[in-house]
């Protein structure tokens, strides 16, 4: 019963398969606004959960536009070869992030980030 408004980032957690395309399970996160983080709304959805994640160091990259999945697994790709087989990160899933609403048709930002291991 508590609106919270638009929130940036909207991380979306890809788990990527072998080929690179990503797998069908995915995860959406959304940031929780200041003013709620010490005490969140409960959600009245129980497929929806609170969690708190954890500090972390990321490797990004940015792209604009309209990002569909091919984006991401494209810049995914461009990611990964730039960082080379020297850096240390996980492989397992990275997350796909967004910062504007829908509405919004020029000067978008996305981002692809992996988790430094």
């Amino acid at each position: 019963g508590v609106g919270m408004g638009m929130t940036a980032p909207v991380s979306i957690t890809a788990f990527p398969a072998e080929d690179g395309s990503l797998q069908q399970k995915v995860k959406v996160s959304l940031r929780i606004p200041s003013q709620f983080q010490a005490n969140p709304p409960c959600p009245s959805d129980e497929s929806i959960k609170i969690e708190e994640r954890q500090g972390m160091t990321i490797y990004s990259t940015q792209f604009g536009g309209y990002a569909k999945e091919v984006d991401y697994v494209n810049y995914a790709a461009k990611l990964k070869a730039a960082l080379g087989s020297e850096v240390a990160y996980r492989k397992d899933f990275y997350f796909c992030s967004g910062y504007d609403p829908p509405m919004k048709p020029y000067g978008r930002r996305n981002e692809v980030w992996f988790v430094k291991e």
